[in-house]
């Protein structure tokens, strides 16, 4: 993978989850009425949204070109 593709991808996929936790992106998830695992809707959005960019952070992690692990 391109360094610049990579970039693009990193920028991205650390975007888009910060921009579901601010307004106005959080109304789609600012409800309190579905009780999800004994969790409000919007405190579970928040939740997810961090679960999902911890993930993506790391499956980008392991794709970094420049993270090359040499075999011993």
């Amino acid at each position: 993978m391109s360094k610049q593709k990579f970039t693009t991808l990193y920028v991205l996929f650390s975007v888009v989850p910060f921009l579901m936790l601010v307004f106005p992106l959080f109304e789609i998830g600012n409800r309190a009425t579905p009780i999800i695992m004994g969790l409000p809707f919007s405190f579970f959005w928040v939740i997810l949204w961090i679960v999902i960019t911890f993930v993506a952070l790391i499956v980008l992690y392991r794709m970094d070109p420049d993270n090359e692990e040499e075999d011993a």
